[in-house]
Parts: C-alpha cells; sequence; structure tokens
C-alpha cells in the first residue's frame, strides 16, 4: 500500500485525503494547526461556477489603485517592504489583461462545476454525514446602475458558458427574498450556484476520514525539506522526521515559502478575509452578494454569516476593526432590520486565502519533483475547487487520466 503525506489540513488538503483513501492509499495529513480554524472554516461556504471572473483582471487593478489608501474598503493593500509581494504585484499586473481573463473563463467555471457534481456525490454517498448542502442559487444584490450594467455583461457571459442566471426585478426580488431593503433595486440570480456550512463539512469529513485510517499529524510544521535528485526524501518537523511515496503540498498561503525551499517558483500572497457570525437569521432565506460594498451573506446552519473583503497585508490573523465595521455596515444597507451586535464584531474572525498572480491554482507535479504533487493557491474559490483539486490529485497520483486540462494550473508556469 503507498503512502502520501499532505501537508496542510484545510479543506483542499480534506478533499485530497478523501479521494486517494477511496483509492486505497495510505494517507497521513501534517498541519501546523488544529485545524479547527482560518479560510476553510470561515468563508463564505459558496459553490459557484457563476465565480468565474479571474481575480488577476483589469478591473481589479483598477479598483486597487483607486482604494489604496481607504483601510476600509473591500480590497485593501497594505504599505510594505516585501520584495515577494513586490514581485507577486509585477506578475499579477502582466496576467491582468482582457485576454487571459477570457482565457480563464472555461477553467474556472468547469473546476467549479466539477467540485458541484463532487460534493453532492459526498452528500448522497453520507461519507460526510447529514452537512447543509443547498442548491437554491446565489443572489448577485445591486444599489447602483452601474454594478447593474457591469454584471448584466458577466450575465451574458454565462449564459455562453451554459450556466443558469436570471435577471430579476425589485418586485420578483422582494417576493423571493423579503428581507432585502428597499433601495435594491434588482438582482442576477445565480441558479447554477451552492453553498454549505464550512465548518461543519470540514468537521464531518475529518471525523470520516479518522475512522478510514487517516493520521493527522497536527500542531507540528514542516520546517525543511529533504530531497536526493529528482524525488522528496524526508520531511522534517520540530518533532520528527516523516517520509512517504507521494507528497502534496496543499499549504494554501505558505505555499511560496515552502517552495522556495525547495527552490520551486510558486508566488503565492495571502489575501485576508473577514467573516462575522450571528445567530440570527433576520428571515434571509437566499445567499447573496451585496455587490456595491462586495460583502457575501449566507443563511447557514445555525448562524448566518457575513463575510468580505480582500486584505494584501502578509501572512498575519491580524483583525483591523474598520474592516469589520465595513462588512456590518453593509449588511444593514442591504437588509431590513438588521444591526449586528457589539459582540458579533468583537468574535469577528479572519482566514488567508491563498492567492496566485494569474487567479488560477496550481494543481499537478513540478519539473523538479516525481514524488511531488502541488494543490494550492485557490484564492476566494478555494471551497468551490476543493473536491475537484482533491480527485484531480488522486488522478495525477495513480496515473490516470485527468478529469480536466492541467495545462492551466501547471504549478511550473512562473518559471
Amino acid at each position: 500500500m503507498k503512502h502520501v503525506i499532505i501537508i496542510g489540513g484545510g479543506v483542499i488538503g480534506l478533499c485530497t485525503a478523501y479521494f486517494l483513501t477511496k483509492e486505497g492509499y495510505q494517507v497521513s495529513i501534517i498541519d501546523k494547526s488544529k485545524i479547527n480554524s482560518g479560510a476553510s472554516y470561515i468563508n463564505a461556504g459558496y459553490v459557484s461556477p457563476s465565480h468565474f471572473i479571474s481575480l488577476a483582471s483589469p478591473e481589479t487593478v483598477k479598483k486597487g489603485l483607486h482604494y489604496l489608501t481607504k483601510k476600509d474598503a473591500p480590497l485593501y493593500i497594505q504599505p510594505r517592504w516585501d520584495v515577494s509581494f513586490f514581485k507577486w504585484a509585477y506578475y499579477f499586473y502582466k496576467s491582468a489583461t482582457p485576454q487571459k481573463v477570457k482565457k480563464a473563463i472555461p477553467v474556472i467555471k468547469e473546476i467549479s462545476l466539477l467540485s458541484k457534481n463532487l460534493y453532492q456525490q459526498i452528500k448522497n454517498s453520507n461519507d460526510a454525514g447529514a452537512f447543509q448542502w443547498e442548491t437554491k442559487g446565489l443572489l448577485h444584490l445591486y444599489k447602483s446602475q452601474q454594478e447593474a450594467d457591469n454584471e448584466f455583461e458577466v450575465s451574458k457571459i454565462a449564459e455562453k458558458e451554459g450556466l443558469d442566471v436570471k435577471i430579476i426585478d425589485k418586485k420578483e426580488l422582494l417576493s423571493l427574498e423579503p428581507a432585502i431593503h428597499e433601495s435594491i433595486k434588482g438582482a442576477f440570480w445565480y441558479k447554477c450556484d451552492a453553498h454549505s456550512t464550512p465548518n461543519e463539512f470540514m468537521d464531518n469529513l475529518g471525523a470520516y476520514l479518522k475512522k478510514q485510517g487517516v493520521h493527522f499529524i497536527l500542531n507540528e510544521e514542516v520546517i525543511s525539506v529533504n530531497s536526493h535528485k529528482n524525488k522528496i526524501t524526508t520531511l522534517q518537523t520540530a518533532n520528527g522526521s516523516y517520509s512517504a511515496d507521494e507528497i502534496v503540498l496543499a499549504t494554501g498561503s505558505w505555499t511560496e515559502s515552502l517552495g522556495n525551499s525547495l527552490k520551486l517558483k510558486l508566488p503565492v500572497q495571502a489575501g485576508k478575509g473577514y467573516s462575522i457570525n450571528s445567530t440570527d437569521s433576520f428571515g434571509i432565506k437566499y445567499p447573496a452578494v451585496l455587490m456595491d460594498a462586495k460583502v457575501a451573506v449566507t443563511p447557514m446552519k445555525g448562524f448566518t454569516r457575513f463575510a468580505g473583503t480582500m486584505e494584501f497585508s502578509g501572512n498575519n490573523h491580524l483583525i483591523k476593526p474598520a474592516r469589520v465595521k465595513a462588512i456590518a455596515k453593509a449588511a444593514s444597507g442591504y437588509y431590513k432590520n438588521i444591526s449586528l451586535k457589539d459582540t458579533d464584531l468583537q468574535n469577528a474572525k479572519c482566514g488567508l486565502r491563498p492567492v496566485t498572480p494569474d487567479g488560477l491554482p496550481y494543481i499537478g507535479r513540478t519539473a523538479k519533483f516525481n514524488n511531488l504533487v502541488i494543490a494550492a493557491g485557490h484564492a476566494m474559490m478555494g471551497w468551490s475547487m476543493a473536491p475537484a483539486t482533491g480527485k484531480l490529485v488522486k488522478e495525477i497520483i495513480t496515473a490516470e487520466k485527468p478529469g480536466l486540462n492541467l495545462e492551466p494550473f501547471n504549478p511550473d508556469r512562473f518559471s
């Protein structure tokens, strides 16, 4: 029985372990935490084929410059001297062209659709228990005509890509979601999307993997990697040395630093996101994107989540109160009778989303090592792409024909 070590126990790591275990592999997961927090736990829970526009776009560059001095803006870049960030920003700027955005659309759509189908299969199998899985779609709510015009163009692309989207006016919207504030002018309803409760799925899947014999090595950080010729030989932590037939790097925002130790060029920057939970449902039935504010709202199992912002300030978990308040303010401006409690804001969490310069994840082998697979860099789409990524990694390791073209995800593309 071949042994695979997965470095990283986020949703990408767990889904990879799931498919490898199904294939009969012995699997170990090494993680520097207890696997109970971070981006995999605090995200909006969307599985959204509708989010097919790469983050590396001319619009993001434009907004980034506009928001540069606004600390509570949806996109915030904290001024700092960081050579790796400067290099990443240069690659990002080079990637943010209309041609590259267009080329990435079917790539992002297909991997998200595959994930949606795989989530459904996991749900049907009951392997991860009775986790929340709702396929009622996602509302993109707008106040301004500019946002409506922008999203109209996106919706036309969605239709061409075969995705189910419906434009609804204010009257139909209020009938569908009475909790919406009267100031909202309308919405784009992406019926192709789904949502779940992240912590529930993570905990259930983790419990299943333990029952299947997956070995969890927690609170241990891989501090060095030893190799011989074109093979990873051992992984060193503060507590021990580990070896396996195959290694999977699913280390999220820490991928670049570990890649550097292997002389691999894997540019990644942490895009910090925030989330606020409230035990009040506020009568909200549908998950929604508050377009003008760039905030996500999700009715989850037992609570409502308000999430958003993209903050580039390095690999840290410092909470900036101004950014939390901006999310709360947006929520009260889009829904009736919403006023989040001070305790909800004080308990806000953050997670680091691993952002590549071109908005596409790294999935595949590098030319340098024949027993290493990279599975990282999914940015805001980690939850959307996790099962598909796990299945693709399994297919790479088993030498099966991959279910998707892996070339766009080539980990060596910036080398």
